[in-house]
Formats: C-alpha cells, structure tokens, sequence
C-alpha cells in the first residue's frame, strides 16, 4: 500500500492522501476579487486527486498585497466574488479547500511577476505605502517602509480575524497562516528586519509575539471544528538570521496553542541568501520540527516524483507533501503518482472513461 495515498487528518479534517496542493499567487484579481481566471485556475486543480487545495495568498487588508492583482479578503466585495468562485468549483468536486491568509509587509506594493516584480513607489497609481516591523527595505532603493506602531499592529492582527471569519462564512475546510517567504508576519520573526525595541522585537519571545497573537485570533474566529496551521520559512539562509532552532521552538509553542499543523519552507526574507536548491533541500527541516516537536508537517519544495514523495511521507520525515511549481505544470499529478505507486485516486465522473486500460483500478 502506498503511505502517499493514506488518509491524512489535519486537527478533525481528514484527507483522502498526503499530497496538497500549495498556495500559489496568480496576480490575476481586480482590486482583491477573484475572477473568471480564479474559476478556471482553481476548478482545474479540484480535479487534480490532491487531499486538500489551499487557495492563494489573500491578503487580510489592501495594503497587505504583494501586487496590485493580488486577491484578498478584506471586505464584503471581496469575500462575495471569491463565494462566488467556490460555488462554482464545490458544484463539481468535494475536495477540502483551505485558504492562505497574509500580509506582505515591506514586500508589497510591486509589479506583477510578468511585468519585472519591481517594488512601487506610494504615490504610483497602482503603489502605497508599505509597512514592516522596522523602517528596514528589502532591496536598496525601495522604498522605505513605514515602521509599525502599537495601534497599527492591533489592526493587522484584528484583520486577520476578521478574515477568517469571512472564511468561515464562506465555509472553507481550513487556514493557514502566511509566516514564510519574508512577508509580514516573517519580518517581526528574524533579526535581520526586525530592529524594534519594544514587545515585539529583541528577544526571540519578542519577536514570535506578532505570530503567536495571529495564531490566537484566528483560532479564536475560525470555526473550532476546522484546523488553523501556519507556513512558515525555517532558515533565512542568511548567518545571524531566523533559523531551524527558533523554528522549532516557534512550532513548539504554537503546537502547545492548539495549532494543527506548520507548512515547512524557506527563504525569502534577505536578498543575501544562499539556498542549496535540489530535490528535498527542504525536507530536514519538516523533518526536525516534527520529530522535536509532534506537530503534524507538510514538507514542500523541489518534490517532483511519485517515489520522491512517498519515501518522504514512508520514511516519517513529514506527513504530508506540497506540490506548487509541479502541479501547475502538471494538474493531473496524483493521478500519474498513484499510476506509479498502484494506488487509487479520486476521478469525476465525467474524467472516469480516460482510466489507461492498464490501470484498471486507478479511479477506484
């Protein structure tokens, strides 16, 4: 039997197998609303066989987004299209779908991938001000980002809960927190953006406080039955940064919290990093923090074959994998997985009659 293809239960939602799907900008909202592209971009995946489906980094306030075709879920506007999205992708399949909550922080306020992703200046028509923990940018040349005070940082976390409940009404399967890729939340986490002297910067205590308050608002505004998990960067790749050791302790903590599961990646915070990429090179950090700590992981990051990915969940250095770059190239990736494994995996209906004559039990 294939460990890839066992359930998975993430806090009281259990998956069909191990493999999700990743969030995955695709720059393609109208001032935070999701549109047809979000129709047909997500309803393809829901057909994929994938466990769960987490929706893209939507950003909890419009200040929040990396670009200015970011989605979000700030307001009734914004929570009435993506409603209008999962309607139709849930009226033909049942796959769970989760949703990303973030705040890009410093790094928002850019161009779109296509068009260079070059930071924009707040008085552009499609740029703003951006905030951070400290008045610290990204790239030299950027604009300075506006430190965050007291009073603003209550607002960001109160956006956050009020996100989630616009995703509970809209009755999506789960969240998962943005903490990675040197957003927001990742900025009051390392050292090298953080310079604060306050509650929320200095120590390690200090600077987890922001995520950890997060965590509590959501899970407080989030349906108790529904898991609440964060992704976040184990390693800045950068000496006297955010590393694996304060990742685990933060994953401790927030495990003690109730937090269901921690979406392992890396990187994205300083431009100095060095990232040894190849297959798995992420795979021993979701594998530390879930043998230091318990918590259930999702490992992530250059897992591109079938037997890759069921030696990680096989060998128990994580539960379940993500698959981003990959399933975008290849949307049909757990069916070709389970072809390879003799698994089964989930068809619709109207997919049954394409089952290779070889594999006569693929569909189930």
């Amino acid at each position: 039997m294939s460990h890839l293809f066992t359930p998975l239960c993430l806090g009281k939602l259990e998956l069909e197998n191990r493999i999700v799907i990743a969030p995955m900008c695709q720059y393609s909202a109208d001032n935070g609303k999701a549109t047809a592209w979000h129709d047909m971009h997500l309803g393809n995946l829901a057909q994929s066989g994938a466990g769960l489906l987490i929706i893209e980094a939507s950003a909890i306030e419009p200040e929040g987004r990396i670009t200015y075709g970011d989605l979000g879920l700030w307001d009734d506007e914004t929570e009435t299209a993506l409603g209008k999205t999962l309607a139709a992708v849930r009226s033909h399949s049942d796959m769970p779908i989760a949703i990303q909550l973030a705040h890009a922080g410093r790094k928002a306020s850019c161009e779109k991938p296509w068009d260079g992703g070059g930071a924009i200046a707040p008085d552009h028509e499609n740029g703003w001000q951006v905030v951070a923990p400290s008045a610290v940018p990204f790239r030299a040349g950027d604009p300075e980002p506006e430190a965050l005070n007291t009073s603003r940082i209550r607002e960001i976390i109160q956006g956050f809960a009020d996100a989630a409940k616009r995703a509970d009404r809209l009755g999506l399967d789960a969240i998962e927190i943005h903490g990675a890729h040197g957003y927001l939340l990742h900025q009051f986490l390392s050292p090298h953006s953080n310079k604060r002297d306050d509650d929320y910067g200095g120590s390690l205590e200090n600077r987890m406080r922001i995520v950890i308050e997060v965590y509590d608002a959501v899970r407080a505004a989030f349906d108790p039955a529904k898991p609440v998990g964060i992704r976040i960067s184990a390693s800045d790749w950068v000496e006297g940064g955010w590393d694996i050791d304060q990742s685990v302790e933060l994953a401790r903590v927030l495990k003690e919290r109730g937090c269901d599961f921690i979406h392992v990646s890396s990187g994205g915070l300083h431009i100095d990093q060095k990232i040894p990429v190849g297959p798995n090179y992420q795979v021993p950090f979701a594998d530390r923090i879930k043998s230091e700590t318990g918590i259930t992981t999702i490992a992530v990051g250059l897992i591109t074959e079938a037997e890759q990915a069921e030696a990680i969940v096989f060998t128990g250095q994580a539960d379940a994998i993500a698959l981003a770059r990959g399933i975008l190239y290849d949307p049909r990736w757990p069916w070709h997985a389970a072809a390879s494994l003799g698994a089964e995996v989930k068809a619709a209906n109207q997919y049954l009659r394409c089952q290779p004559r070889t594999l006569k039990k693929l569909f189930g």
